[in-house]
């Protein structure tokens, strides 16, 4: 029994998900990795140059949603590799599909830094949000449960960090 070959010689991908609905779903991760890796280089950012009173509580809030941000990527990557497509892995691939806007070139207030965090959250949320409906069309579960666990870290993120802002 031989394998089944695509374009080029490359296996045929059969997971029960066709191509049209594969290349939209990894085109859809590709942005939430885009998304992600930005707002994970802004909250490190961050981090660095935050000051003022509030530095010991954001320098830890800081490094605790950065780290959580970096460990996301990976499975957001390899979820487009399993579904057949090349992760985008360039800071120029990441401009063109992030829909957040990169760091500012001078370190803002520390409140500053957190109202451009709940932004960014929110902006990572809708993006996640807005590849569910190809998802749920597709019945692709796993991508299904990786947006799941993705719009409740940013959600929350943003919860906590508008909580900041309130007086």
């Amino acid at each position: 029994m031989g394998k089944k070959s695509g374009a080029a010689g490359a296996p045929r991908i059969d997971i029960g998900i066709g191509e049209k609905d594969r290349a939209a779903i990894a085109d859809g991760l590709s942005k939430l990795l885009a998304d992600t890796y930005t707002l994970y280089l802004t909250t490190h950012n961050f981090h660095w140059n935050v000051t003022g009173p509030m530095f010991n509580t954001l320098h830890a809030m800081f490094m605790a949603q950065y780290t959580e941000l970096w460990n996301a990527v990976d499975p957001i990557a390899e979820r487009i590799r399993a579904l057949g497509h090349a992760a985008p892995g360039s800071y120029a691939q990441f401009g063109k599909l992030s829909s957040i806007k990169d760091a500012p070139a001078k370190p803002p207030k520390a409140l500053e830094m957190v109202a451009i965090l709940v932004e960014g959250h929110e902006a990572v949320a809708r993006t996640a949000r807005g590849i569910f409906p190809v998802v749920e069309a597709a019945n692709d579960q796993p991508t299904a449960d990786l947006l799941t666990q993705r719009l409740d870290v940013h959600e929350k993120t943003a919860w906590m960090l508008r909580s900041l802002l309130e007086d």
